[in-house]
């Protein structure tokens, strides 16, 4: 009788059997292709908090039902980083588990009305372009259109654009020849000459800020204090909280070989942890959205995120709050950017 659990046989058996494989490669995407994501996932109070205090998200508004509520909230509720990070989490099986660079991600949108725990979360994506990639002849680009929606009453409640590279099934073939790169420049870098920080974290504070700076050789700009080191917290356990079955965020065997040689943290947590870091420094009222978002390295178990934020525009909307843009750029302890992306929020007023 044949022993199954000898090391020997085993080792044969495993050489001999396929492997039943997850995901999908480039060749299985074609433009215009709607691919319905499944399971959804019901947004609960312990994911968002779990994800809100590892991320060091601390807007008392999502934490409190008095600070809620003076916020023209019901109760508490769910913060849109969490949110985005699990409309993206479900995708991956479908879309990205084959793993391939996370090219970036933009117009980030959430709807005009608060989005509250309990609400269980479908989604889908639309392939939106397909091509070759004409360095990497193992990889093509395919970008999706994904909209997580309420079940219930088929509200969009997160939608974005998101680029990636996907493996080929078959490589491509190619003349040999390598895809054209522009010189790199030794021009000095073109910064400013000083660097303003707003007084406080208020939106006139940003505007004096910006009007300080104006027709000056000047740009309004600065750090965040705190830094966040990554740890099976945040490197393992978010991502798959999310439904995130990447291996790059928790098969320590297959990435041991990988460019990163470790796990790596999933992007939404590097991108939250930085924005956690600015809105500790701001009064932000609400989320309006995100664009032109890139992710530049690896971040990886015992890299520290910390944040550095420029300050693009403020315009007044004649409210309880105005509108602030932001550039945001996450980088690690040898000062290297992680992580970039413009973000738009209403920043609330002083009280008059």
């Amino acid at each position: 009788m044949t022993d199954w659990t000898d090391p020997d046989t085993f080792t044969q058996a495993l050489e001999q059997v396929e492997t039943k494989e997850k995901g999908n490669c480039f060749e299985d995407f074609e433009e215009g292709q709607v691919i319905e994501h499944d399971p959804g996932l019901t947004l609960t109070s312990h994911g968002n908090e779990a994800w809100m205090s590892q991320t060091l998200n601390h807007d008392p508004a999502y934490w409190r039902q008095d600070a809620a509520e003076a916020r023209d909230f019901d109760e508490p509720p769910v913060h849109p980083d969490y949110l985005t990070a699990a409309t993206l989490g479900i995708t991956v099986e479908d879309l990205s588990e084959k793993g391939g660079y996370f090219l970036g991600r933009t117009d980030v949108r959430f709807p005009g009305t608060p989005v509250y725990t309990g609400t269980e979360l479908t989604v889908e994506s639309e392939v939106v372009t397909k091509k070759s990639s004409s360095s990497r002849p193992n990889y093509g680009i395919v970008s999706w259109r994904t909209r997580g929606k309420d079940a219930e009453t088929d509200e969009v409640l997160c939608s974005y654009e998101r680029t990636n590279m996907i493996p080929r099934r078959q490589p491509l073939e190619t003349d040999g020849g390598t895809a054209e790169s522009a010189e790199a420049e030794d021009d000095e870098p073109d910064l400013p000459g000083e660097f303003l920080t707003p007084e406080g974290g208020y939106f006139e504070d940003f505007v004096d800020a910006l009007e300080q700076a104006e027709g000056r050789d000047a740009a309004v700009a600065y750090r965040h204090e705190r830094g966040r080191s990554q740890d099976a917290v945040t490197v393992a356990y978010l991502p798959l909280a999310t439904l995130n079955t990447a291996k790059q965020h928790h098969n320590v065997d297959v990435m041991e070989d990988s460019p990163s040689g470790d796990i790596v943290t999933y992007g939404d947590v590097t991108r939250s942890t930085a924005l956690g870091h600015a809105r500790s420094d701001e009064r932000t009222y609400r989320e309006v959205g995100f664009d032109d978002e890139s992710f530049h390295t690896f971040v990886t178990h015992g890299d520290t995120v910390y944040a550095f934020t420029r300050v693009l525009s403020a315009e007044d909307d004649g409210d309880v709050a105005g509108t602030v843009r932001f550039e945001h750029i996450a980088f690690n302890q040898d000062d290297e950017p992680v992580y970039s992306g413009t973000r738009t929020a209403k920043i609330r007023k002083r009280e008059n």
